[in-house]
């Protein structure tokens, strides 16, 4: 047997071996979670809308303190912050001078902020889709099981028990993709992060 051949087998061995001992992405999602209090990260924000060859993007960073509060400031082109405090989600659009309001539960119903933030078990509210490996990353597909959810599915792009990369398709057809960057797990956060006040004298619009 000639080098070039040897070769050949030890390769495929150490891919067949690392492909048996690579935890599922049901696994490594679900160790990400476990013993997760807050989150710290930046992220890239892209919107790809059906028949358009035009990708939208965005920057911003994200926290997260579990159960139940979120908040993502959006940086560049648009500067707006989503909190939700755990009873409603307020969305400050700074250039347009306008809080909108709603129900915490009504509006991230069948959401991945509903998965990041909730902790019971993934499975309650998500159906769970092996994807198998790509761009490095082991995928996950989320379908979820309330019919009136806002999102279709939601793929989870892990690496090493860590969420990469999120990608959320619409029933009309538009994906939204996140890639997070400088995650910092179980960091110290303020409070006041999670708190929303709205600014006096600002259009106000929302639900009760």
């Amino acid at each position: 047997m000639n080098f070039r051949l040897l070769t050949l087998i030890a390769c495929l061995l150490t891919g067949i071996s690392q492909a048996l001992w690579a935890a599922d992405g049901t696994t490594q999602f679900q160790t990400f979670l476990k013993d997760l209090d807050t989150l710290q990260a930046e992220f890239r924000q892209t919107i790809q809308r059906p028949d358009e060859d035009t990708v939208y993007a965005t920057n911003g960073i994200f926290y997260l303190k579990r159960p139940g509060q979120l908040r993502w400031e959006y940086e560049d082109p648009a500067t707006q912050v989503i909190v939700a405090d755990g009873k409603r989600i307020w969305l400050h659009d700074i250039e347009l001078e306008q809080v909108s309001h709603r129900s915490q539960k009504a509006a991230l119903e069948g959401t991945p902020a509903q998965l990041l933030s909730g902790t019971g078990p993934i499975d309650e509210d998500f159906e769970l889709l092996e994807q198998g490996e790509s761009d490095g990353l082991t995928w996950l597909e989320l379908i979820p099981k309330e019919k009136d959810a806002q999102f279709a599915k939601v793929r989870l792009g892990l690496l090493e028990n860590e969420l990469q990369r999120m990608e959320m398709h619409d029933s009309f057809g538009q994906i939204t993709r996140f890639i997070f960057y400088n995650i910092a797990r179980n960091p110290a956060l303020s409070t006041e992060l999670f708190v929303f006040v709205p600014p006096p004298q600002i259009d106000l619009i929302g639900d009760l």
